[in-house]
């Protein structure tokens, strides 16, 4: 099952050796700014960061490139969690002659990235593990040793992926987007949250749940860990939360596979990072034809902790809308 990255707290790099930054208190400070070549941003981490001039060599973990890169921003170098071409998250971007320092989670090439001399690292800042991505416990010593090459900053993960991608937006525009083209964006992503919201109004009430089967569990995704879901439910789905998270790693309800039909929604949404083998472990498990939704074919993927784009989370309102649009609110019994 692909579970959402644990973190471990990681210093905050004062002086890197080729970006010169200060962090100072973020009500000294807009989020992010740039003048006269200097350049200012306030990260996830709640401090400012500010240099003499504009980063331009840059270093990213492979969402957060694709947030820059939606608004011309490319990176010299990328660090994935596994193989890009297996990524979900990363269909569709083209990151020929950007450098590739990891395909594989708590590995990544620093000698490589090094030569790269970057001014400026970035990732998602999760408050919950005070830490940024690819800085998580279980990451190789040595690949930890990324973040002395450059500071590290990034839009924190927080209660809406709206807020982190705005974050992105705004980093991006300290780094030299086009402001307009952020704009522009922006307005079409609007209008695929004012579909999403009236699909659900013209077919009230329809219930959802995240689910992500793996070997002989059937796992649930607990919304206050899953900020698209936390979305979805803000825009009138009603998304199930489940009763009891696990208590090592609350971003799930794990039960067993006898336990699948505890949970009666109108629709299935299996993780989209295992897709269609999420589909095909709970086909193959006989208590699947007890789950009212699945048996009714009322299913359909979500993306799954991967959003950090206006266009794509725009494709992905549309598409859940038809399905919301679709669904019989008879079929579940919540």
């Amino acid at each position: 099952m692909h579970r959402r990255a644990h973190h471990v707290p990681v210093a905050t790099v004062a002086v890197a050796a080729v970006l010169a930054v200060t962090g100072c208190s973020p009500s000294q400070t807009p989020a992010a700014t740039s003048s006269a070549g200097s350049w200012t941003f306030t990260s996830g981490d709640g401090e400012t960061y500010t240099a003499p001039e504009v980063p331009t060599r840059i270093i990213a973990h492979a969402y957060a490139a694709k947030a820059l890169m939606e608004f011309g921003i490319t990176p010299v170098g990328i660090y994935a969690d596994g193989p890009i071409a297996e990524d979900v998250g990363l269909e569709g971007v083209d990151f020929d002659g950007v450098e590739i320092l990891g395909e594989e989670w708590g590995k990544i090439d620093v000698a490589a990235a090094a030569e790269l001399a970057p001014d400026l690292i970035v990732g998602d800042w999760w408050p919950a593990e005070d830490a940024y991505s690819g800085f998580e416990g279980g990451v190789e010593e040595e690949s930890k040793k990324l973040a002395d090459l450059a500071t590290v900053v990034g839009p924190s993960q927080g209660d809406s992926i709206v807020g982190l991608i705005e974050g992105y937006a705004d980093l991006a525009e300290s780094l030299g987007a086009d402001a307009d083209q952020i704009a522009d964006a922006r307005a079409e992503f609007d209008a695929a949250v004012t579909d999403f919201q009236a699909a659900n109004e013209e077919n009230p009430g329809v219930s959802a749940l995240a689910i992500s089967p793996w070997d002989v569990n059937y796992a649930v995704a607990v919304p206050e860990y899953a900020p698209e879901l936390l979305d979805f439910q803000r825009w009138g789905l009603a998304v199930v939360d489940p009763e009891t998270p696990d208590p090592d790693f609350p971003y799930w309800q794990t039960l067993s596979m006898e336990e699948a039909d505890a949970y009666q929604p109108d629709l299935i949404m299996f993780d989209d990072r295992n897709h269609p083998g999420g589909e095909q472990i709970l086909e193959a498990a006989p208590i699947s034809s007890s789950i009212a939704a699945y048996a009714a074919g009322q299913t359909t993927t979500w993306p799954a902790y991967w959003l950090h784009t206006y266009s794509d989370y725009a494709a992905q309102l549309t598409r859940l809308a038809e399905v919301i649009r679709d669904t019989d609110t008879s079929v579940g019994d919540l």
